[in-house]
């Protein structure tokens, strides 16, 4: 997928799905030439969890709740428990950096085209907080969460080996 926010037409669904697709894409890129002993290792003290591959196995999982979960009110089948809520982002570690970045891939693409099939007017299944927000709001929502973790994974993949840009 070539990594671009321009969007190649100028209507609402078109320009919130290239923004998800470049927030997903600029992940995957900051990822590229890591290291496996890099992507597990987490150079905050104070937040042992951000670990470059636990960061993309979060962003990961976060979609699939708000997708499946929230959006079609499935069951949740995700790695957290009520005693490890972030296991999504310990189990990381023990996991080959290429089977992170693949499974996230791949369900970036199955959610691209559930996207594509719904309306973002359409409301989620499962209420939240007293709502059920729709489509476009979970658009939103995972937009500014892959973008915010980005500027995680910017510093720690600078203090981990000094790579910079993209």
């Amino acid at each position: 997928m070539t990594r671009t926010d321009l969007p190649p037409a100028r209507d609402e669904r078109t320009q919130l799905a290239t923004f998800l697709d470049y927030t997903r894409a600029t992940a995957l890129a900051k990822c590229e030439g890591l290291s496996q002993e890099n992507a597990v290792r987490s150079p905050l003290p104070g937040s042992p969890l951000m670990t470059l591959a636990g960061i993309v196995n979060h962003l990961r999982w976060v979609e699939y709740y708000w997708f499946e979960v929230v959006f079609l009110g499935g069951e949740d089948e995700g790695p957290w428990t009520d005693e490890d809520p972030d296991r999504e982002m310990r189990i990381a570690v023990d996991m080959p950096l290429a089977e992170v970045l693949r499974a996230y891939e791949e369900q970036s693409a199955r959610y691209r085209e559930l996207v594509a099939s719904h309306e973002l007017d359409a409301l989620a299944a499962t209420e939240r907080h007293g709502r059920h927000p729709d489509l476009r709001w979970i658009v939103l929502h995972l937009i500014e969460e892959t973008a915010r973790h980005n500027g995680h994974i910017d510093i720690i993949r600078e203090t981990l080996d000094g790579t910079t840009g993209y």
